[in-house]
């Protein structure tokens, strides 16, 4: 187990912005991190888990307290059943289940992180999410100082969030396992629009994994969603904001915002969320509101690509960035009623 002192975080975050931790310790293995979970826990110190750090918002201030970085390696393939160590590279295990002939996760590829943050966000792109494949996680929960199996159910999978989302402070993720599916080669049923039209078939179709998996690397990569330290569009969270939810009640009031600021001819994105609830794009509200691609002056701006990154350009501070967040909620909220809600996890500081 290495350890560090006074160690910068900013490089280990995709964002590439925070202050240091006091301290930090990189774990290989599953027994290294629950060491150094409780070794924090018994000593009353503040812990921050890394994975891939995809995720992260950092004060500039950095992080008083340990930060644990999970580098804990394994790929198991039995069958159809997956097996991935927290700190697995997610978009490398995306890559080497498409090469096994195995469907399921092949419209995640691309997404930056590791296999461990995966259910904690319940991972979603293109018409999959992880919650639709993963069969159980193995954590080690810091309230019974024990390591446990949590089967699906018992994870509360909803819309980029789980019982690990929701009680941060309680889990962390050693293993994750998946179920997989063999159709001779062929990808799950494409669910997302965008991504059938790309393909050129209908919603519901099956293509060659290959194909799938290579079509949302590109569609990714056009909006700046695939990382490349040479591209600042890249210098992201991905999607800073989730899509918002809505009642009927709220819908209703929403879209007559809509129709008030854009003309009754206006119709926004609108998508079943189940119980009565619509889902709304957020990457449209931002764009409606006033702040399109590239929008900003200062070090950092929204993406060149896609309105939904916040990015950094290459000297911004995490303050810089929360000031872009801060503008473009209240925009929002001003124009059409809803609160923004971020995506990433903030250490630190808050919106």
């Amino acid at each position: 187990m290495q350890e560090r002192h006074d160690a910068p975080l900013a490089p280990l975050t995709t964002f590439r912005l925070g202050g240091p931790a006091t301290r930090l310790v990189t774990a290989t293995t599953d027994a290294e991190v629950i060491e150094a979970v409780r070794e924090a826990d018994a000593t009353g110190t503040p812990l921050l888990v890394i994975g891939g750090g995809s995720n992260l918002v950092i004060g500039d201030k950095g992080f008083d307290g340990t930060a644990l970085v999970i580098a804990t390696k394994g790929f198991e393939l039995t069958g159809t059943h997956l097996e991935l160590a927290a700190g697995e590279v997610w978009t490398d295990a995306v890559a080497r289940a498409v090469d096994a002939g195995l469907a399921g996760i092949e419209c995640l590829a691309g997404i930056p992180g590791s296999a461990g943050a995966t259910p904690i966000q319940n991972v979603g792109a293109y018409g999959q999410e992880v919650s639709s494949t993963i069969t159980e996680v193995i954590a080690y929960d810091r309230r019974s100082g024990e390591t446990v199996t949590l089967i699906n159910d018992d994870c509360a999978f909803s819309y980029r969030h789980s019982r690990f989302k929701e009680d941060p402070a309680r889990y962390v993720v050693l293993r994750v396992h998946f179920a997989l599916e063999d159709v001779d080669g062929l990808s799950a049923p494409i669910k997302y629009a965008e991504t059938a039209r790309t393909l050129g078939v209908e919603p519901g179709d099956r293509v060659p994994l290959t194909e799938a998996r290579s079509t949302v690397l590109k569609l990714r990569a056009g909006k700046g969603m695939v990382l490349d330290p040479a591209d600042h569009d890249t210098w992201s969270a991905g999607s800073f904001f989730t899509n918002p939810i809505l009642t009927a009640a709220q819908f209703a009031e929403f879209h007559a915002r809509v129709k008030h600021h854009l003309g009754e001819d206006a119709e926004p994105p609108a998508y079943p969320a189940g119980d009565g609830h619509t889902k709304t794009s957020a990457a449209w509200l931002i764009d409606k509101a006033g702040f399109t691609k590239g929008y900003g002056t200062g070090p950092a701006r929204i993406s060149t690509k896609h309105t939904l990154a916040l990015t950094n350009r290459g000297d911004a501070t995490t303050e810089d960035l929360l000031a872009l967040a801060r503008e473009v909620v209240t925009g929002v909220r001003d124009t059409f009623g809803i609160t923004l809600v971020n995506e990433p996890v903030t250490v630190g500081v808050a919106l």
